[in-house]
């Protein structure tokens, strides 16, 4: 019996037997409801307790089983809301709700937010196909999107990208599994390349010859594949040289940043200049 119900059973009754009569139902109630009351709150406490120890023994058994960290964030994030669901059916369920009633009210609204949530479905599958065919994993370096940076974690909806000045992106898996992702971390060696423009005149075996010493003077610089030394292009105010050399991909800022130095500082000490813009003019004669 409800308090409304009881309101209106006072105002029609006037007699007081009635009325000892509806306050002991009122009674009897209110104390059966409080009961449901603090066991779904026991549930609930209790529940999230045992969410929290699932979760930390998932991580552990995944850890000792080393299974790969990108699975490891997205089973995570799966189990957690799984068991969240299941603990909300309990907590409803001990309050006095039919749970076939509401898992059919829960299926319909289901279906309901399905349909409006449709790009965080096409996300879920996103993640499934990236953790499937793993064109990347956690800690690999990658670009997509418009955006790049190491990969920190993949959810059931979205992939956590660390920049290098330390921003958090968080890119949809959907548009990352079906979209151009480039991977820089994959494989274990990567290729430099510089170009440096010289000026016209210059003894081009003397230029290749001092690009080699300061190549072979970085021990970073792997001796296979070789280092590659070519004219470029004659461009209008000098003749450009790439330089191409092949790193460790743990080395690669390092190495393309030093031996720029070194390049410039070992052209200095050879006396090979460096072309700059110049500008002559002809003063007619009137």
């Amino acid at each position: 019996m409800t308090l409304s119900l009881f309101l209106l059973a006072l105002l029609a009754e006037d007699g007081m037997g009635k009325l000892q009569t509806l306050i002991q139902q009122f009674i009897t109630w209110a104390v059966g409801a409080g009961g449901n009351i603090i066991g779904a709150i026991i549930i609930f406490v209790v529940g999230r307790v045992l969410i929290t120890f699932l979760k930390k023994l998932v991580a552990r058994v995944m850890s000792k089983k080393k299974v790969d960290a990108s699975i490891q964030g997205f089973v995570k994030s799966l189990v957690n809301i799984l068991l969240t669901v299941l603990l909300i059916v309990a907590v409803v369920g001990k309050l006095g709700v039919e749970t076939t009633s509401f898992a059919a009210l829960l299926a319909s609204v289901g279906v309901a937010v399905g349909m409006a949530m449709s790009g965080n479905l096409q996300n879920f599958a996103g993640g499934l196909i990236i953790l499937l065919f793993r064109p990347f994993k956690v800690g690999d370096f990658i670009e997509g999107q418009g955006v790049s940076g190491t990969v920190r974690e993949i959810q059931i909806f979205h992939t956590i990208l660390l920049t290098p000045d330390n921003k958090v992106i968080y890119v949809p898996n959907g548009s990352l599994s079906s979209g151009t992702v480039v991977n820089y971390s994959h494989e274990s060696i990567r290729r430099v390349d510089w170009v440096v423009g010289v000026e016209y005149g210059q003894d081009l075996a003397q230029v290749e010859q001092t690009a080699r010493r300061v190549i072979a003077a970085d021990k970073r610089v792997l001796e296979n594949p070789a280092p590659f030394i070519a004219v470029n292009e004659l461009s209008s105010s000098s003749v450009d040289i790439v330089i191409r050399v092949w790193v460790n991909s743990a080395d690669y800022w390092d190495v393309y940043f030093d031996l720029r130095k070194a390049i410039y500082n070992g052209f200095n000490e050879a006396g090979i200049g460096f072309p700059f813009p110049q500008l002559t003019l002809h003063q007619a004669k009137s």
